[in-house]
Parts: C-alpha cells; structure tokens; sequence
C-alpha cells in the first residue's frame, strides 16, 4: 500500500479536487492507497471538507492540529500517521503533478527507497521571489554540501526511510535536506511545476526568508563561522590602521584619528553584535529543543481512531 501524505494549510477549495483527482490516478492504475491530509490548523473549512472527503472515500483519513505548526511538523505528523509500505508528500494545491506518483511507485517497486522529485521548472512566480527562493537554495545547498537546488518536498520514501525520519526527533527538522542526507537507494523523477487553479500561495518573499533562516540554522553550522570570518576581517583591518599609526609615528607625522577610531569602533562593534546575533539564535534554537516540547499537537483526527 502506498500513503500520500497532504499537509494543507487554509486549502478549502483544494482539498475536494485533490482527493478526487489523486484518488482516480492510483485507482486506475490498481494501487492500494490511503489518502493522510494533515489540516495545519487552517482558519478556514479545510478540515470541514476533509471530514467530508472521509466520509465518501473510506481511503482518506485526516489529523487536525491545534493550532498552525509549519508545514515540516505536517510532513513529519502524516509520515507518522502513514501505515503504507512506501510513503509518497505532495502539495494539497496540486502543484507537484500527481500523475508522477505512479513513476514514483514504479521506481519503488524496481528497488529504489526514495524517488527525488526534481524541478524543470518553478513556475509562474514574481522576480523577486525567484531570486530569493535562489539565494535560498544556494546558501542551503553550499552550507549542507547536498544539492538542493532543484529539491522539493515531492518525494517518495520506503518505509525503511520513513522509520529513519521518524527516529530523529530533533523539533526544528528540515525534511527536504533529511530525506536526502539519510541515503538510501535513491533516484530522481522530473517534472514541472503546475499552475495553482484555486486560491494563493502561502508563501511570500518574506516567509521564505524566515524559513531559511530556521531551516539554514536547523540543519547545519555554518552560519557560525561567519562569526570567525568578521572576526578575521576585524584583525586584518586592526592590523592595517596599527600599522600605518607606527609608521606616522616613526615618521613624526601628525597622527588625525579621530575620523579613524570612531569608524573604527563603529566597525568593531556591529562585527560584535551581528556575531552575538549569530551565536543567540544558535542558542536560542538549543533552548527550543532541550524544552522537549512536540513538534505538533493532534486535536482530532478522522477514518482511523489510531492515529497519534
């Protein structure tokens, strides 16, 4: 059996027309499914519709949570909730084409434990946004050594990946770098991102930003040695302006600092507190995990009273 995980968060126009057009993919083909939408506490009917999808499709099951979580804390609640010997994330918009799953299910079925869905394309999508979600993927990739330039969450997993996933209980997990950086016997489907039909995207220039950051620091430490680098351009600068007040020293020259030292100490002290910027928000996400608290919160779920 194959799980399709949904994570959907103020999706009530998409929820009906991606049951419906999931669901008649995998069962023109004969596949064994269930349908797992994880309503990221949506202000909207989405969880309506999904207990409304429950209830004419015995395939479909769904988990709210309390509150809205992210879209990481979805992934990782229907990939636990997921009873399938392979698991399949895909968007609730239908911008990852679900046509794909069934390559991605073939390609399983040749041996393969995790199918990468790899971009052609982006889409329709502002300037701006391109080049940020651009920056993004560079810094991230550069930074994990993993190429993720063309990543997305639009992949299928073994059950044995699943499990692994599942084992890291870090809270600020970053499931599109993970499922690449545990391994496994992988290969990669392309595809080209679709045009939204019903609603707007969640994700602007902004949020972007914010989850990079988060996801950057979740995953690797090499912001931190951004701290070692201003750190050395400091002293490269210190030693330069000691060096040219020995020699005006030397030289009897009248020695005009004052413009010198207050860029100086200008300089000095934003190199100190973007460093104890840095070193903060490290800190502050050691804070988040040791707290222990879970990554979501489950207040009601629908078609199987067993989920967790």
């Amino acid at each position: 059996m194959i799980s399709v995980v949904i994570p959907s968060y103020n999706e009530e126009g998409n929820v009906p027309r991606c049951e419906r057009v999931i669901s008649e993919i995998l069962e023109k083909e004969g596949i064994d499914y269930e349908l797992i939408f994880i309503d990221d506490g949506s202000k909207d009917n989405t969880w309506h519709n999904i207990e409304d999808c429950s209830k004419k499709n015995e395939h479909v099951r769904g988990v709210h949570f309390s509150r809205n979580f992210g879209k990481e804390s979805a992934i990782f609640a229907g990939l636990n909730a997921a009873y399938g010997d392979c698991c399949v994330v895909i968007d609730c918009d239908l911008q990852h084409p679900p046509v794909k799953i069934i390559e991605m299910y073939h390609l399983w079925e040749k041996g393969y434990e995790i199918v990468e869905g790899v971009k052609t394309s982006r889409g329709e999508e502002s300037k701006m946004h391109g080049f940020a979600a651009s920056c993004f993927y560079d810094i991230i990739s550069k930074s994990t050594s993993i190429d993720m330039r063309n990543a997305s969450d639009f992949k299928l997993l073994d059950r044995k990946a699943v499990n692994t996933l599942l084992n890291m209980h870090e809270k600020n997990a970053f499931f599109r770098a993970l499922s690449s950086w545990i391994g496994y016997n992988t290969t990669k489907v392309e595809y080209d991102v679709a045009e939204r039909e019903i609603g707007e995207s969640k994700w602007s220039t902004w949020s972007l930003i914010k989850y990079a950051v988060t996801n950057i620091a979740s995953f690797s430490a090499a912001p931190m040695q951004i701290v070692t680098a201003l750190g050395v351009i400091t002293l490269v600068f210190s030693l330069v302006f000691s060096i040219m007040t020995i020699v005006q020293k030397i030289n009897g020259e009248a020695i005009e600092g004052f413009t010198t030292v207050i860029i100086m100490v200008g300089f000095i002290g934003s190199i100190i507190m973007i460093s104890m910027g840095i070193i903060g928000y490290y800190i502050s996400k050691i804070y988040e995990e040791i707290k222990g608290r879970p990554r979501y919160i489950v207040s009601k779920t629908v078609g199987d009273k067993n989920v967790k």
